[in-house]
């Protein structure tokens, strides 16, 4: 699915890109079901990851706490937004690497090294992280840090209003409290992850660029599964910092983090190390799973399209 965009018919020798609107589409389709799988894993991640005393003893204890003191449907905090993030992110995330992966092409052999596949992988984790991942996780995670069983007491009546209330407290750039560790983590995220899910799809199922064949989603769950693996490992400690800084408010106070540096060196100094790798576990439950989620879907409709305008046509 994160091949180069040029198919080839052996027989004819035809020719034809797949267009990037099209790996757009798959990848905001594939996004929306990962929402709707896995929306509770990522509440306990950001519960876990704001938790800086202790209650909460682990994955299963933190789900059963907020199913018990603020009901089942808490586990479904932020789902709108977090939904709609899904959505855009990945089709601006399948789309841009496209068409960087097309710009990063020999221009003689049509080929894609892996250095370009690993910048084309960075920059689109840096478009999505800048473009629509950061504000619509400020509003998700203060959406889902509010507890309790009356939403009437709550802050934030809901993603609209949590925006709202953002811009009037903080101005517009409050929506992109935690930008510079987003971008770091969803970059680095990405690069690992097209990488992998490309050597993944060769090594495992003889599948390379520009053939013909299509996977089952069961193969393509396996891949993504694997490559999804690679980003939390490497980018756990951006993701925390990430979560504290789009987590805080102003609330007629000064802030307690001032930026991607000191936020990191006052968790160190506060909580330990091992702080800056909370919420890892639940990361690896949630996002391998959303890969494998995600691909899965992609790669059908991809495959979809390849045979119903490119391999056919060619004929």
């Amino acid at each position: 699915m994160d091949e180069s965009q040029t198919n080839q018919n052996p027989k004819s020798g035809y020719k034809q890109s797949i267009p990037p609107y099209m790996k757009a589409i798959s990848g905001s389709f594939g996004g929306a079901m990962e929402a709707c799988c896995l929306q509770p894993i990522d509440v306990i991640k950001t519960r876990l990851q704001l938790d800086t005393k202790g209650n909460y003893k682990g994955i299963i204890h933190c789900g059963a706490s907020v199913s018990r003191t603020e009901g089942v449907r808490a586990l479904w905090k932020g789902m709108t937004p977090f939904a709609t993030h899904l959505t855009f992110k990945y089709a601006l995330r399948m789309g841009s690497n496209a068409v960087l992966q097309s710009a990063f092409k020999d221009s003689t052999t049509g080929s894609l090294s892996n250095q370009g596949r690993v910048l084309a992988g960075f920059g689109a984790g840096v478009l999505e992280g800048l473009l629509i991942v950061t504000p619509f996780e400020v509003v998700k995670i203060r959406l889902q840090q509010q507890k309790g069983l009356s939403p009437e007491l709550f802050k934030y009546k809901g993603p609209i209003h949590c925006a709202r209330t953002t811009i009037h407290e903080e101005g517009i750039f409050g929506l992109w409290a935690g930008a510079a560790p987003t971008v770091m983590r969803n970059g680095t995220n990405q690069a690992a992850m097209f990488t992998a899910k490309n050597a993944f799809d060769v090594i495992l199922w003889k599948k390379h660029e520009a053939d013909q064949k299509v996977l089952q989603p069961w193969q393509s769950m396996i891949s993504g599964f694997l490559a999804g693996t690679a980003g939390p490992v490497c980018t756990g400690p951006f993701d925390v910092v990430k979560t504290r800084l789009m987590a805080q408010s102003r609330d007629g106070g000064e802030l307690k983090y001032k930026g991607m540096i000191h936020a990191i060196q006052t968790i160190y100094a506060e909580e330990g190390l091992q702080a800056l790798c909370k919420g890892l576990l639940p990361r690896l439950m949630r996002i391998p799973p959303g890969q494998a989620i995600m691909w899965a879907v992609a790669d059908q409709i991809i495959g979809l399209y390849k045979r119903r305008y490119i391999y056919s046509a060619a004929l």
